[in-house]
């Protein structure tokens, strides 16, 4: 196998051939450090490569590999992970430069399990600011462009883990999802990605601090990878706030059976905010057919947000002051946030009513079982299109570009976002699937359906 199919190689693929000694932890690693040296200043994915640890770790586990009975699942199968989430020893800047020498002393309860699963880091991907907006442009640091066109964004605030993983520079990501900070960087760059349930996955040491909206995800080439990453993610750390059972069978098992026929409800339209463009219309309406044919039950539904526009993004502003972070080294529109941040009872009550309206939203999956939406409300923006508006324009573009996403959010159900076809542009479309509470294994086995018979792993970007 060359150096490039091997860099796109699914990353459970790359695990068995590690197993079987066709390929070593230190020679997949070689390839993707080469590669991200030679792509990344045009892509933007990495805030920073740890190369010196990455060799080092891989080293050892090719050593390890003559004599192992037993190996963890993903066993010298280099990732990335987002730079909001601490690693003992590496920079965490939360895409400010300003802590570029903020070394953690801990890991994220996520990383710790990453790490368990046998990963090896390659380092810390790109994000907005604090993860607050659905591209990845933070002043101090090249912007995360979309591989498929170097032009637009790779999406936020996962953006440069989907970057690096849709260029081939790393098999497979950790991201983080407070209102699409998943979904969107996975439609953006052909991807599949998955915010799971509320409580699926730990927020240890430290704790959530933004009410259950946001959780951490798996960004993947293919479903059968994102489930696996998110078996390896999940389960319970003592004194987490709220939590999910581990489930039976296993996601990835979940991805090797048959859905049955489901009933599903779809809409192109999120109202208050309006209709999808037609790039994302014709990704919802592509899948409807293809469900149709797969003998489900689909039938077109209204769907209104309203009442969940204002608070939840009191609740999702709240996450600039929750920072800590000074006022003054803060980007423009992170200062106008933080300045809009009001008193701790006008976010409870706040989050009062978000929990309000998330009830009515699950009351709608009594009778459904998956909602196909559009991922955004309209296909990607270019890098630094809105660069030059004020920070309440800014704001507002942001909230209907993303309005199909935060209500899965404010609900704690899972969603996944999957590809579906290119654009005029070149760029990937992509649909959105949204379960009931706790129902990822559903999700899995209709995404994993859909897959099968519309096959994406062929396709590659010409950067990558």
């Amino acid at each position: 196998m060359n150096k490039v199919d091997l860099a796109f190689t699914p990353a459970l693929e790359q695990a068995q051939l590690i197993r079987r000694r066709e390929v070593s932890p230190s020679e997949l690693v070689e390839v993707y450090l080469e590669r991200i040296s030679r792509l990344n200043p045009q892509l933007g994915s990495y805030f920073t490569v740890t190369a010196e640890q990455a060799i080092a770790d891989a080293k050892a586990k090719t050593e390890m590999l003559p004599n192992a009975s037993e190996l963890p699942p993903f066993f010298g199968v280099p990732i990335s992970i987002k730079d909001l989430n601490p690693v003992a020893g590496i920079a965490c800047t939360y895409g400010n430069p300003a802590l570029l020498n903020n070394i953690s002393d801990y890991d994220d309860g996520v990383v710790t399990r990453i790490k368990q699963a046998g990963f090896i880091l390659l380092g810390k991907t790109a994000t907005s600011e604090l993860g607050s907006t659905p591209y990845t442009e933070p002043t101090g640091f090249p912007p995360a462009r979309n591989p498929w066109n170097l032009e637009y964004t790779a999406g936020g605030s996962s953006g440069g883990a989907a970057a690096a993983v849709a260029a081939g520079l790393c098999a497979i990501a950790q991201g983080s999802d407070g209102g699409g900070s998943i979904r969107g960087p996975a439609a953006c760059c052909g991807l599949v990605g998955i915010k799971p349930s509320r409580g699926r996955v730990t927020h240890a040491p430290v704790g959530d601090r933004l009410s259950g909206i946001a959780i951490n995800g798996p960004i993947a080439r293919t479903v059968a990878d994102a489930a696996a990453l998110l078996d390896a993610m999940s389960g319970y750390v003592t004194g987490d706030p709220y939590w999910l059972s581990d489930p039976e069978p296993s996601f990835l098992a979940a991805t090797q059976q048959k859905p049955g026929t489901l009933r599903i409800a779809y809409t192109t339209s999120i109202a208050p905010l309006g209709e999808a463009d037609a790039s994302c219309q014709q990704g919802v309406l592509q899948t409807v057919q293809l469900l149709q044919e797969l003998g489900h039950t689909v039938e077109q539904k209204s769907i209104d947000f309203s009442g969940l526009v204002e608070p939840f993004q009191v609740v999702w502003q709240t996450s600039v002051a929750s920072s800590g972070i000074p006022a003054e080294i803060l980007q423009p529109l992170n200062r106008w946030l933080l300045a809009r941040t009001g008193s701790a009872g006008q976010y409870l009550q706040a989050v009062y009513q978000m929990q309000v309206v998330a009830r009515q939203i699950v009351a709608f999956f009594d009778t459904v079982d998956v909602l196909v939406l559009p991922v955004y409300l309209h296909s990607p923006i270019r890098v630094g299109e809105w660069a030059n508006l004020s920070p309440e324009e800014t704001f507002q573009n942001i909230i209907r570009w993303i309005s199909p996403c935060p209500a899965a959010n404010a609900t704690g159900q899972p969603a996944i976002a999957l590809p579906v076809g290119f654009d005029e542009l070149g760029l990937p479309i992509s649909v959105q699937l949204v379960g009931r509470p706790a129902a990822e294994t559903t999700l899995l086995r209709l995404a994993a359906q859909l897959e099968a018979a519309k096959p994406w792993i062929q396709h590659r970007p010409a950067l990558g």
